[in-house]
């Protein structure tokens, strides 16, 4: 029986390590950066999209995973996810250009888009509702090991080893997660409905297309250039607009907008796109600014999140129970702005020794671990029961589609304001990324009060 201590730890486990897994291929990527630029002698430009391809593939395809899973079974497309997100993990580590590269890490995203989803419409599926919160407190801790793990086991691959081995390493972790979830994991269901590839075709040109249209423009580009990246940013958004239009006209959505009449829904997932866009884009580049302005090696700069990185595991749980007892607005808020200050602490702090950066950086990670959970429960509980996966789902494409648009923005910021030293772009999109995190309290101010 799930209610049996043994099994609830199983649960917990496996669910996390999905939510691991996927975390881990961004965060481990991000100290190899420099290795993996210098070996294909590309430019930071072109390096964004070794983080970008693999998130905007799983924001694009995401809702099309999520839509197979509440047909054939959530444990059932987990593995699936997790069988392909390996190969394609493989694909990485053989891959002999950056175009290689690109290509194999959107087969990697193919594999993750369902992993984080599924993984958390099993836990509340398979949880009471006055135990999610704390559930998935811990979800994002074990899960969020990945930040912790994922900087310092990159460089020390990178530096032991070669860039290629970060990938290499998932392929025994997808095998035991396979297996154990076959043994270990209930399976559930949610709405059975006809998969409409129309509108699975929409939503990925839209989502992909923008993120897409937006990068273009880190490039100098000729007029020929820009009259194609403006033709591709309007024609997703044409393709958006026409999905939204069909999502209203349907019996069977494959995203139920009435969802988004609750402002707690709309609102959650707006702030959950501006939480992760401000982290992910200092994730690109803080690795960068370790190695490029503080002259230290990948293993060293990995070490040196750990002050960042180490307070999700530390926060999460607490924060959960926090929001099971407060209600999700005032932590959430909380989070948010923990985590705008600290990014903008780090912008004055440039250039001084890395013991200045220490406080900024535990602060902002606090801000994280503070309302990761509380947008979670605030996007899930506004759902109904049998929605919970397509709930999950459009939160994770806000997460998603909110980090590869984060970085985009990142990278604009850097070069518009980029000097003569690394220093000064660093700067500049760390004000940016904060900006952002804190843009993200316009919207978690229409979360539950915790009001009893």
């Amino acid at each position: 029986m799930i209610g049996e201590k043994v099994e609830i730890k199983w649960l917990l486990t496996l669910t996390s390590l999905g939510f691991f897994m996927a975390m881990m291929d961004t965060m481990i990527v991000t100290t190899a950066s420099t290795a993996i630029r210098t070996e294909f002698q590309i430019s930071v430009r072109s390096l964004q999209w070794a983080l970008n391809a693999y998130n905007i593939t799983i924001a694009a395809v995401l809702l099309v995973g999520v839509a197979v899973g509440e047909r054939w079974g959530h444990r059932k497309v987990y593995n699936w996810g997790i069988l392909i997100f390996t190969i394609g993990s493989v694909l990485c580590a053989l891959a002999p250009s950056m175009s290689g590269l690109i290509l194999a890490r959107v087969v990697e995203g193919v594999g993750a888009s369902v992993m984080t989803p599924m993984s958390m419409a099993i836990l509340t599926n398979a949880l009471p509702a006055e135990q999610r919160g704390r559930a998935l407190g811990i979800w994002s801790g074990i899960g969020g090991l990945a930040l912790i793990v994922g900087p310092s086991l990159g460089g020390f691959i990178v530096a032991r080893l070669t860039w290629q081995w970060i990938f290499w390493i998932n392929v025994p972790i997808g095998i035991l997660a396979i297996w154990w979830s076959l043994r270990h994991l209930p399976e559930s269901y949610g709405q059975s409905e006809p998969i409409n590839m129309i509108d699975n075709f929409l939503v990925a040109i839209a989502s992909a297309g923008c993120v897409w249209a937006l990068s273009a423009t880190t490039s100098g580009l000729t007029v020929a250039q820009l009259g194609w990246s403006i033709a591709v940013g309007v024609t997703s958004i044409g393709c958006g607009a026409i999905f939204v239009y069909r999502q209203s006209h349907e019996g069977t959505p494959m995203i139920p907008l009435r969802l988004f009449r609750s402002k707690a829904f709309a609102g959650g997932n707006l702030a959950t796109a501006c939480l992760y866009g401000s982290m992910y884009g200092v994730v690109f580049f803080l690795p960068q600014y370790l190695q490029a302005s503080q002259r230290g090696s990948a293993l060293m700069a990995g070490l040196a999140l750990l002050p960042w990185t180490g307070t999700l595991v530390l926060v999460a749980p607490f924060a959960g129970q926090a929001v099971d007892k407060f209600g999700e607005r005032g932590v959430a808020t909380l989070g948010l702005l923990c985590q705008g200050v600290g990014y903008w602490l780090l912008a004055l702090l440039a250039g001084n020794n890395y013991i200045d950066l220490l406080g900024p950086l535990m602060l902002a990670g606090v801000g994280l671990s503070l309302a990761g959970p509380a947008l979670q429960k605030a996007v899930i509980g506004a759902a109904p029961q049998n929605q919970i996966g397509k709930a999950a789902g459009i939160y994770n494409t806000s997460r998603l589609l909110g980090g590869a648009l984060g970085t985009t923005v990142a990278v604009i910021i850097f070069y518009q304001f980029h000097g003569p030293t690394f220093v000064t772009g660093f700067q500049a999109t760390m004000v940016g990324t904060g900006g952002i995190s804190l843009l993200g309290i316009a919207w978690s101010w229409h979360l539950a009060t915790g009001e009893k």
